[in-house]
């Protein structure tokens, strides 16, 4: 004879749903409430789940259950990052023009950590001359396109350069032809003399020659001149083969040319060679966009393309040339609060398609299907400006004209949209596509997350080592790998058509299946096809390798089944699994590990997972009558 179940007494009956439904413990009021009433009804269950806090208590539910936090998940060391404020400080005259800062600044101006040149206007470059007796008569301020040329230039003496202060004693040596008047230095160093911008925000003279500390440049001894006798460069007397350094040039405001590539700019090694600011309308970022900021000449550029060599802008090669710019409203570029603001919104998309589904109480798998989605002002601009270049590679869930448009500022205020027939509900969101960067990531993960299911290497012994099996690139077929991979890579085809590591869809359009270009580059031994066939093999380690060149990476290895889950999408996947029922046995046993605190015992599973599972079915998929179900059966309120 089975003994009576002791279930716990009214108060902490509420208790537990109080917590568990709403996420805090009754009040006062509410116990005494109940107390009066004896009892808690279904519709005193289905008023707690109708409540702000149920809503909030699922969203940190499935936030959990997705894991939704990207922050680890976007490569981003900074160097898209703008430092400065764009104004002059106050009760000051110093400039804190926006620009790079970081290793950006290397490739534009020398070094890292180099700005721009924060007193001399870039269009006006001649209104200030900082070493005159070492600039030409006339400064050109940009070339023939536009791109903006270096305005003064400082030696370095980060790798390079020793630099002595010259009128830290005798403060009547203003500049450098002074410095030769005076006997402070030859003459036939006039061109080293660098004035130098110290912490007061005034020149200096300064006489920097090669530093004898550092083992690159100590034996640059020989002194080469000019026709007037000035020493223009250091050169190494007698190499040894090998040596990297073996002269250092005069700084000046030249530009060297990569490759001797018109366009493709590199500084002169040993120099800081900056141009100046502009003044122009605030960034998309700023409090008030219509306020006039001052921002580096090469950051304030909007150009889609280099013009010299027609090299687009809009890819992360934007930083490191220095004809493009930030864009438009510098919508290429971003600040910490921006990086920031972008992670939250893209983490947060997430609970916002949950909340809506069961908010509305819609079937729960919709959350798996859906093509509704909400942006705030952040997300907005990102998808309408395409901003976020070089760190998000995200393609607008819908088209950027059909986005609805929230201004920037407006981070708290989410509006629902429709995204295109692609997408399928949080499966194939930006915190998704990130967070699980591969195929098989996004499979573990919705195995995990929405089948209970996980993939554990067989016990079984593996094959001679000399087994050809063991040499098969198609994991689904290779000895041991192929236990857990024959699932593995057909489910992940379902993902086919988004890119791994970011949150770019492959359209067929600018994907094909097969691009004859990259075939006869991988052909030709071009691997690299000019940077447009990353997304294609362009190797052959087998034969299926060689008889795919050109082909679209996700369909190597692929029979016409898994080339069908490429064209269904996730949503396939879903409806697949709809019709095995483990999607609803899984939900039945992630509630019940969130309600419960601890997984099913085997004796529950018997006596509860069908049961509730078939009403799960019966109820259109209603989580809160599934939630209302279990918290009303004997499990949940027994004392044990």
């Amino acid at each position: 004879m089975c003994s009576v179940v002791d279930k716990v007494p009214l108060e902490r009956h509420l208790r537990q749903l109080s917590l568990d439904l709403l996420g805090r413990p009754p009040t006062i009021e509410e116990y005494r409430a109940f107390q009066a009433k004896g009892s808690i009804t279904a519709e005193d269950i289905q008023q707690m789940m109708d409540s702000e806090g149920f809503y909030e208590r699922m969203r940190g539910y499935h936030r959990a259950l997705l894991r939704s936090n990207i922050n680890a998940s976007v490569f981003d060391n900074g160097d898209t990052r703008l430092t400065g404020t764009g104004a002059i400080a106050a009760g000051t005259t110093v400039n804190n023009p926006y620009g790079f800062r970081n290793t950006t600044s290397s490739s534009l101006r020398g070094n890292n950590n180099q700005g721009c040149d924060a007193f001399i206007p870039q269009d006006t470059c001649n209104s200030q001359k900082q070493d005159p007796h070492a600039e030409p008569a006339n400064k050109v301020c940009r070339d023939e396109q536009g791109v903006p040329l270096p305005v003064s230039y400082d030696y370095d003496t980060t790798s390079y350069y020793a630099c002595n202060r010259l009128d830290s004693t005798d403060t009547t040596i203003t500049d450098c032809t002074v410095a030769v008047s005076k006997g402070a230095i030859a003459a036939k160093y006039l061109y080293f003399c660098d004035m130098r911008r110290l912490s007061d925000n005034k020149l200096h003279p300064h006489l920097c020659l090669p530093d004898p500390a550092k083992n690159t440049t100590v034996a640059l001894t020989q002194e080469e001149l000019d026709s007037g006798g000035k020493v223009v460069a250091f050169v190494h007397p007698n190499p040894p083969s090998g040596t990297s350094l073996t002269r250092l040039d005069r700084c000046t405001l030249d530009l060297t040319l990569r490759n001797g590539i018109k366009g493709a700019w590199v500084p002169q090694r040993g120099c800081f060679q900056r141009e100046g600011f502009v003044t122009r309308s605030g960034p998309f970022f700023a409090t008030d966009p219509s306020a006039q900021v001052t921002v580096c000449a090469i950051e304030a550029q909007e150009r889609p393309s280099n013009p010299w060599t027609m090299e687009s802008c809009e890819t992360t090669r934007f930083r490191s040339d220095r004809s493009c710019g930030c864009g438009k409203d510098m919508r290429r570029c971003e600040v910490t609060a921006v990086h920031t603001a972008r992670v939250d919104a893209i983490n947060k998309e997430q609970e916002l398609i949950t909340d809506s589904v069961v908010r509305h109480d819609e079937p729960y798998f919709n959350i798996l299907t859906t093509r509704r989605s909400f942006v705030n002002g952040t997300l907005s601009e990102m998808y309408r400006q395409q901003q976020g270049v070089g760190i998000f590679t995200i393609t607008s869930p819908a088209n950027p004209d059909v986005v609805p448009s929230v201004p920037y500022a407006q981070a708290s205020t989410w509006t629902e949209y429709t995204r295109d027939p692609q997408h399928s509900g949080v499966l194939t969101t930006p915190s998704f596509l990130y967070r699980f960067p591969t195929q098989r990531a996004r499979v573990n993960h919705f195995y995990e997350a929405f089948l209970c299911k996980t993939f554990v290497p067989s016990s079984d012994p593996l094959p001679p080592p000399e087994d050809n099996c063991n040499r098969e690139n198609n994991l689904a077929r290779r000895c041991g790998c192929n236990y857990c991979h024959a699932t593995i890579e057909p489910t992940g085809a379902h993902w086919g058509r988004f890119d791994e590591r970011n949150s770019l869809f492959l359209t067929e359009e600018k994907f094909p299946r097969f691009d004859p270009k990259c075939r006869d580059c991988a052909l030709a031994g071009d691997t690299n096809c000019g940077g447009e066939c990353s997304q294609y093999v362009m190797q052959a380690y087998d034969g299926d390798g060689a008889a795919s060149l050109g082909m679209l990476k996700t369909y190597l290895y692929r029979t016409a089944d898994e080339e069908a889950n490429i064209a269904g999408g996730p949503q396939l996947l879903v409806r697949r699994m709809l019709q095995t029922g483990d999607l609803e046995r899984c939900a039945v046993k992630r509630v019940w590990s969130e309600f419960l605190g601890r997984p099913m015992t085997a004796e529950e599973q018997r006596l509860y997972l069908q049961e509730l599972s078939e009403d799960f079915s019966a109820h259109n998929h209603s989580l809160k009558s599934l939630i209302q179900k279990l918290v009303t059966t004997d499990a949940y309120r027994r004392i044990d």
